[in-house]
């Protein structure tokens, strides 16, 4: 058996790296499978334009296929920009022979405007190479293209997607909701006779290069699974939409997805829980020191998850109930999780999103000592004013964003911030780190400087 999956993508190269072959194997590696290629096309591109596309000879792409199926196998593939009509009909022709599941995402335009496949192209693939198809998923304009129908509703797109079936010959359609206005995204599915719909909140954002790309890439890599077509759908859509959602702001126009975030994320969240654990575990080392620094309202650590996956308090770590102290022992009172804190997730995501690479905090308790003690650690601090019974009404994050506000542009990010307290509202020092160990571990030097002060009187 296979260590793997094989899912072979025949398209063309993005030099920007998020459409195309790019998107695809990006895609591919999240989903689990090992990506093959057969280029088409050269590309010069970057977010905001096509400048340039160099054509392979047709035979140099059934080379490519012949050599991957040969080898490795494949078991299942793609198609994307194929850009005339002669590597259509050479791929048409090769893929038939071969007999393995074939996904048509029938690239027409980039994301930028430039045309992608010649007019004489389009026919020969509606005759040759979409009743090949296991799955054809056009976007709205594409389908209108291929099928005559006009696709401005649901209703249009069950129509187009149904004659790709029974009047073209794909086994299955999906016509592509990207293009068609409403507060979901709705992809229409004809598929075995029935339609069905697959929705998920549209996402408004400049970072979709290469959705089209990803989501045929990811319906490949279902199927090369063993996925039937429903599931491969289904599982192309989740990941797409957390690609959107987690696109990656580059460049000047239209920025690429990020089809890794489906392993990412859950890589963090893991990551950011254990960083946390060894953070308490720091601080219990040294609760002797730790303990006098707790607040009367308790101490607290946390760490989000880094650029771009962090957005709200879900996507940050804290530990449930707080840190307390019973003499010089810190009693740490619930496990860590995300969205335990609101009031502290509002502080780092007010720090981690001026300085993405600082991440975490402590929150300790402030007084004359503990300052004393940030400066003898050379430890950088910025304040603010609560104004008006700041925070009723209003999160710590306002006043971090407050003290951030006086650091230069471009300058380098404070190690504390100073939160003066008020009526009814202790002070406190909001420790900051880069994980919550460093966090952690600044708030244990603190405690050791002003134990030190202590003693000296």
């Amino acid at each position: 058996m296979k260590p793997r999956p094989v899912a072979l993508t025949i398209a063309g190269s993005d030099s920007g790296g998020g459409a195309g072959i790019a998107a695809d194997l990006k895609t591919f590696a999240a989903s689990g499978v090992h990506g093959t290629l057969a280029v088409t096309s050269v590309t010069a591109q970057n977010t905001a334009a096509v400048t340039g596309i160099y054509d392979l000879p047709p035979e140099a792409v059934r080379r490519q296929i012949l050599a991957v199926h040969e080898d490795m196998g494949v078991d299942a593939a793609k198609t994307g920009m194929l850009s005339n009509a002669q590597t259509v009909g050479a791929v048409a022709e090769t893929v038939s022979r071969l007999g393995f599941p074939l996904v048509v995402d029938p690239v027409m335009v980039a994301k930028s405007g430039a045309s992608l496949l010649s007019e004489d192209a389009v026919d020969v693939m509606i005759r040759e190479l979409i009743p090949r198809a296991t799955v054809v998923t056009p976007n709205a304009p594409e389908a209108e293209r291929i099928t005559g129908i006009e696709v401005r509703d649901a209703s249009g797109a069950r129509a187009a997607a149904e004659y790709m079936v029974e009047q073209l010959g794909a086994e299955a359609a999906v016509v592509k909701g990207g293009h068609i206005p409403g507060p979901e995204s709705v992809d229409v599915l004809y598929h075995a006779g029935r339609h069905s719909e697959l929705r998920s909140p549209r996402i408004e954002s400049r970072t979709t290069h290469g959705t089209g790309c990803s989501f045929s890439a990811a319906i490949t890599a279902g199927l090369a699974r063993g996925m039937g077509v429903a599931e491969s759908l289904g599982f192309a859509k989740r990941l797409v939409t957390d690609a959107i959602r987690y696109g990656l702001e580059l460049g000047a126009g239209h920025g690429p997805v990020n089809p890794s975030s489906w392993v990412d994320v859950p890589a963090e969240r893991f990551r950011a829980l254990q960083d946390l654990r060894l953070a308490l575990r720091v601080l219990i080392e040294n609760e002797f020191y730790v303990s006098r620094l707790v607040p009367e309202s308790s101490m607290n650590v946390a760490v989000a998850l880094p650029a771009p996956y962090a957005s709200g308090a879900g996507d940050v770590a804290a530990v449930v109930g707080g840190i307390g102290r019973f003499g010089s022992r810190l009693v740490v009172r619930g496990d860590v999780d995300f969205g335990a804190s609101d009031q502290l997730a509002s502080a780092v995501l007010a720090v981690s999103e001026r300085f993405p690479r600082v991440r975490a905090c402590a929150v300790v308790a402030s007084n004359d000592d503990v300052i004393s003690a940030l400066g003898a650690l050379g430890l950088r601090a910025s304040s603010f004013e609560r104004r008006g019974g700041f925070p009723s009404g209003r999160d710590l994050g306002s006043g971090v964003s407050e003290a951030l506000r006086s650091r230069a542009a471009g300058g380098a990010p404070p190690d504390a911030i100073l939160d003066p307290g008020g009526p009814g509202m202790e002070p406190l020092v909001i420790v900051l780190g880069r994980s919550a160990v460093e966090a952690a571990s600044r708030a244990v030097a603190l405690g050791k400087a002003t134990a030190g002060a202590l003693g000296r009187e």
